[in-house]
């Protein structure tokens, strides 16, 4: 199973996009590690991400809200808290070809936003993990 995720900063408020910030989310996913984060993208008030059970015992809104209080537990301002929206955004990929277009949107966010002039050069992407589609 391979979800696809979209989550807000509370407000949308432009907090994330700072090498910083970038860390403390990528730490936040290893250390909460009941599911597996594939490509992302952290944008100044937003991220998107790929990401597949590790265990299944964990719910994916249980573990969305553990990564999200690990990483504001490790905020740096603490009059920014809360961070986030409350509710996220999911839809389970159910076919390659939608995987393949959801990460055609995730990667050209930062180019659509005219904050680079090419997608690959965005400092806040990567790959935790591989979680390549596998046809059944």
């Amino acid at each position: 199973m391979l979800i696809y995720v979209s989550v807000c900063v509370r407000n949308r408020r432009c907090l994330l996009a700072t090498p910083e910030a970038h860390q403390l989310m990528v730490d936040a996913w290893r250390t909460a590690n009941r599911w597996l984060v594939g490509r992302y993208i952290v944008m100044p008030d937003h991220v998107h991400f790929f990401c597949s059970p590790g265990d299944h015992e964990t719910t994916l809104k249980g573990w969305m809200e553990y990564w999200r209080w690990v990483f504001t537990r490790s905020w740096m301002d603490a009059s920014q808290k809360p961070i986030w929206q409350k509710d996220f955004w999911d839809t389970q990929i159910r076919c390659g070809e939608s995987y393949q277009a959801k990460w055609q949107y995730v990667r050209d966010n930062a180019l659509e936003e005219a904050l680079v002039t090419d997608p690959e050069s965005w400092p806040y992407q990567g790959e935790l993990n591989a979680l390549p589609w596998l046809e059944r």
